[in-house]
């Protein structure tokens, strides 16, 4: 007898690991994606994946722990926190990255401390953006195995979930209804729903208008599949939703100086601060720990003189060469560079023109930031700092910042 068929909407990074892990268990799955290709959001992920007490932690003598990620995390979750479910993210985190690195054989031996983490423990490979190369291993895995067992593993894509299926009687769900060319069709069989959030949802009936109407008018990183498919049909069925408001916003999008009113922007991925970089107002000064919480950052982003840039020296642009080195060597300066979101500046006296400020003011900005480097005691809070110090006679990357719908 056939195994129970699971069916799975969204084809991003949770819905392809729902979907091998179903494989994995001998059930027969099909992936619904109402756009052309997999991915989803997760190919947009630019920093990494976290995890604690992880074989890479261990080989570069990283002193992790579960607890100490456990920690972080409810810190971070502040008064919303739970428990039960912190202690799965955080428990089973080594388990995770080393399931991507085994099943798939992904490179992420590398290991950066982002904002609101104790020790470095957000893991990339060495090349490319992490998501995308995540995403798309395991993309290309499925794909492998539909070919190989088309009568068990299928991908259904170009085709919109409208509505749950329920059992009449009892109410359980029973499968899903699609639409795929102006035709509707159903699927049977268990569904797991993972269409992400809904940051993209702009239309009269969005979840964002709805819960949160003042935070309509920003910007947005997230592909344009992210409209809350998922929790609108669960709601229609009578799934309760909970904290639908916490709509998260990124404070680092970037801004294209030759389209600035975007309503979707790229995200200047937190892995660029983690590693050294610092944020400047209007004036040429800094104003926050740069490696805080994102509502933290946004907030002081909000109250600082605009516009907002994120600065890199040379060091601290080495250490993410995939981000911040020229078309040859990185897929990355495609995406910034390349796209004009970020501009070279081969001295300091450039840089403070760019801003508007004398050369002593940006001097002295560096100065002061090498100072409480050394002595450990910012007046922003900031505990950790890479690639010090800042000088005038150095190469920057640097790219105007705005805060940005992310989640």
């Amino acid at each position: 007898m056939s195994p129970p068929q699971v069916i799975v909407i969204g084809g991003g990074l949770s819905g392809l690991s729902a979907a091998h892990t179903v494989i994995e268990h001998g059930g027969n799955v099909v992936v619904i994606d109402k756009v052309a290709f997999f991915g989803g959001n997760s190919t947009k992920a630019t920093s990494g994946i976290n995890g604690a007490l992880t074989r890479t932690q261990i080989a570069l003598n990283i002193p992790d722990s579960v607890e100490a990620f456990e920690a972080d995390t409810t810190r971070s979750a502040r008064d919303l926190a739970r428990p039960d479910l912190i202690k799965v993210l955080t428990g089973q985190s080594a388990s995770a990255v080393e399931w991507l690195q085994d099943k798939f054989k992904l490179d992420l031996s590398l290991v950066a401390r982002l904002g609101g983490h104790s020790f470095p423990r957000t893991h990339r490979g060495k090349e490319r953006f992490p998501g995308m190369t995540i995403t798309y291993a395991l993309m290309e895995r499925y794909e492998e195995l539909a070919k190989a067992n088309p009568g068990r593993i299928r991908a259904i894509t170009k085709a919109r979930a409208t509505r749950l299926l329920t059992d009449q009687a009892t109410g359980a769900v029973t499968g899903v209804e699609y639409e795929q060319g102006g035709v509707k069709k159903q699927e049977y069989g268990a569904v797991i729903l993972a269409t992400g959030g809904y940051a993209a949802d702009f239309t009269e009936n969005s979840l964002i208008k709805k819960h949160r109407p003042e935070l309509v008018h920003l910007p947005t990183t997230n592909a344009e599949g992210t409209t809350g498919d998922g929790h609108k049909m669960a709601m229609a069925i009578g799934a309760k939703a909970t904290h639908l408001e916490k709509i998260q916003v990124h404070p680092t999008g970037l801004v294209d100086p030759a389209d600035p009113e975007s309503k979707v922007k790229f995200l200047a991925a937190e892995a660029l601060r983690g590693v050294g970089g610092i944020l400047l107002n209007g004036e040429g000064s800094r104003f926050c720990d740069e490696l805080g919480h994102r509502d933290y950052v946004t907030g002081e982003i909000w109250k600082t003189k605009l516009p907002v840039r994120l600065v890199l020296n040379s060091k601290a642009s080495s250490s993410i060469i995939w981000h911040c080195k020229d078309l040859t060597r990185s897929l990355s300066m495609q995406h910034y560079k390349g796209r004009g979101l970020m501009k070279i500046f081969k001295h300091g006296n450039d840089l403070a023109k760019e801003i508007g400020v004398p050369p002593s003011k940006l001097k002295e900005t560096f100065d002061k930031y090498n100072d409480v480097a050394r002595s450990n005691k910012d007046p922003f809070g900031k505990k950790f700092f890479d690639a010090v110090p800042y000088t005038m006679d150095d190469e920057f990357y640097v790219a105007l910042m705005t805060p940005v719908l992310h989640y």
